[in-house]
């Protein structure tokens, strides 16, 4: 058994058309080599019969790249071997693998001819034949090389399928791919361009009669471009690491996000419960990118003045609310892409999402993203 299973792994590294060489010829030896040993004595003819024993082994040369011709071939060589030679005893073993082939390796529409072609060489096959056997016989036959036929049909037809879902399974791969990178572009970039743009505005504001306040107000503009650079950094680096260190941020940058947005002139107070959770990387990573867009939303939609953050984690799900006293939604207001980026997070984790005015007005959000069990990853 090991010295078969070493044989099949190395044929199996071999090129395809070195593979079909190999077995044409080996086809070619052993129906020669039976009409040259067991055959009775065929005078002028044996130079035919080993010629028509060559095509029909050699048939199985174009297996793949030309499966109907090459199947042709060799039936119309048995054919001829039968009624004008003598039927060969290991002849229809060749011709069964190139039918095989037919049904495995041509295309839907040609793969129909293998039947086609089939039953004629079985007809010739069994008319050369001196002692004519019982009608049985043929039936059996018949029955065997269509079976053998159908058999590389539907192993095609499972092939085509395993490859159109490799191919689905790899486009769904890379969607989901690209909506992540556009999630992780838009929170962050957008989470920055707006504190920036609010900060650049109150500079204009005060620069004429505070310059002091207004290079203060700049200072904390290049600050939050400089932490935005950093993080975007991160981002794109990520794309090309193969380690599966995860860098990005989590809710312990919570501090960091509410002092940037405290100098765009948002009051945030937040409260974690626990003030440590220890969460997996990818939801750690949600509930912190929630919390951003949601106070993104606040200050560049609402034009809220403050807000406040709720992060509960319990043992079986991370709940994250955020309420903030702005304008709140308007009548029949529709979710932007920030809110669509956040449902799309939520539901990855089979979680569920809330948004809409807040019971003392403005905006209220709440995400709950569910923990994996034990054993799970997330």
């Amino acid at each position: 058994m090991n010295r078969l299973a070493l044989i099949v792994s190395w044929g199996s590294g071999l090129p395809a058309r070195t593979v079909d060489a190999w077995l044409a010829a080996v086809a070619v030896a052993v129906v020669v080599s039976e009409r040259l040993t067991t055959t009775p004595s065929l005078g002028v003819r044996l130079l035919s019969a080993v010629v028509l024993a060559a095509v029909i082994g050699g048939s199985l040369a174009a297996r793949r790249r030309m499966p109907v011709t090459g199947y042709a071939a060799g039936t119309a060589a048995l054919a001829v071997e039968a009624l004008w030679v003598t039927p060969g005893a290991l002849s229809p073993m060749a011709n069964l693998i190139g039918l095989y082939c037919v049904g495995y390796y041509a295309t839907p529409r040609h793969t129909l001819w293998g039947p086609v072609i089939a039953l004629p060489g079985i007809a010739a096959y069994f008319v050369g034949d001196d002692v004519p056997p019982s009608p049985a016989v043929p039936a059996a036959v018949v029955v065997v090389w269509l079976l053998t036929w159908a058999i590389g049909y539907a192993g095609a037809r499972r092939r085509e399928r395993q490859a159109n879902d490799r191919r689905l399974m790899s486009r769904d791969a890379v969607i989901d791919e690209r909506n992540r990178i556009a999630r992780e572009l838009h929170d962050v970039v957008g989470h920055t361009m707006s504190v920036m743009l609010v900060q650049s505005g109150a500079a204009r504001v005060v620069l004429g009669d505070d310059p002091d306040k207004a290079r203060e107000i700049l200072a904390g503009v290049e600050r939050a471009g400089r932490e935005a650079f950093d993080e975007l950094d991160r981002v794109l680096g990520l794309l090309r690491r193969d380690d599966g260190v995860d860098l990005h941020p989590g809710l312990v940058e919570l501090p960091r996000l509410v002092r940037r947005t405290a100098e765009a002139g948002l009051d945030v107070t937040v409260r974690v419960d626990p003030p440590q959770p220890r969460l997996p990387g990818s939801i750690d990573l949600s509930a912190y990118r929630i919390v951003q867009e949601a106070l993104t939303n606040a200050f560049r939609h609402g034009k809220a003045a403050s807000a406040t953050v709720a992060v509960r984690c319990g043992g079986r799900s991370v709940e994250v609310e955020v309420q903030d006293d702005g304008r709140g939604p308007q009548p029949g207001y529709q979710p932007g892409r920030g809110l669509l980026g956040i449902s799309e997070r939520v539901a990855v984790f089979g979680g569920c999402v809330e948004h809409g005015k807040g019971d003392g007005g403005g905006f209220r959000l709440r995400a709950v993203l569910p923990l994996p069990r034990t054993g799970e990853s997330a």
